[in-house]
């Protein structure tokens, strides 16, 4: 209490203000929701039945260097796309069918050219706005569904695939010319395209791109084709990266927003 002219007033004691404070309450809804969110991704100790994360889904990342991750990938793509050209395969098919090549096989292209120039990078995590901030600067809490959100970095799940994958690739040790191959068949894969005449010309290169790596691994490798096979499963889930996560990564800052490929 503090007398004040012989009149005492009693103040509420501290900590039972601060605990029914509006602002506390918020900061406490922030920390209970993380903390269930936390623990429905990691689950119990020793948990054998873990779902799926979804934290990780909605988690988003950007470069930690832009600058000098974001040159280097412009060079990877570049030489990925000057040994295409130079490909005298490539331009049996015609013009028109080059660029749908092109369009529906550079994501699993560039991929592949990071893995031979054994190019690692940095992330670090981009925070969206706490639920106080959203109700302080009168946001809604929907913002982040919003069209225009996806800039504010990319994916963690898409980007940790193209990391496992990168290792992957790194583990088995591939060679100059295994590299070269692969990219044969990579270019040469299945798209969707109405043009009749792609297809018997596309498949039959893609062939002899596998023939010639199958030939070539079986050589080096005293005919144990487990590494082709490997290889192979490689390819497919090179196809299942997302080209708009691989955009968004690394060329969004170069390029803005133009639809460049």
């Amino acid at each position: 209490c503090i007398c004040l002219k012989s009149r005492c007033m009693c103040l509420p004691d501290c900590s039972t203000s601060h605990a029914e404070s509006i602002l506390y309450q918020i900061r406490k809804e922030e920390h209970q929701n993380e903390a269930k969110r936390h623990q429905q991704c990691h689950g119990p100790p020793h948990s054998t039945a873990r779902s799926h994360c979804a934290c990780v889904d909605e988690r988003r990342v950007v470069l930690k260097t832009p600058g000098a991750t974001c040159s280097t990938a412009s060079g990877v793509l570049l030489k990925t796309l000057t040994f295409v050209r130079s490909l005298p395969s490539f331009y049996h098919v015609p013009w028109e069918d080059r660029f749908v090549l092109i369009q529906q096989n550079w994501a699993p292209l560039f991929v592949l050219g990071l893995a031979q120039e054994r190019m690692d990078f940095d992330l670090r995590e981009v925070l969206g706005p706490s639920l106080l901030k959203k109700i302080l600067l009168n946001q809604s809490s929907t913002a982040s569904n919003e069209p225009g959100s996806a800039s504010l970095g990319t994916s963690l799940a898409e980007v940790q695939k193209i990391k496992n994958l990168l290792w992957k690739f790194w583990d088995l040790d591939i060679s100059a010319r295994e590299y070269a191959y692969l990219r044969g068949i990579i270019l040469f894969h299945s798209v969707k395209t109405s043009c009749p005449k792609m297809s018997p010309l596309r498949t039959k290169l893609q062939q002899e791109a596998q023939q010639v790596l199958m030939e070539l691994i079986s050589t080096m490798f005293n005919r144990n084709l487990s590494r082709f096979a490997w290889i192979l499963q490689l390819i497919t889930s090179l196809h299942d990266i997302d080209a708009d996560a691989i955009e968004e990564l690394f060329f969004r800052s170069i390029l803005g927003e133009l639809d460049w490929l």
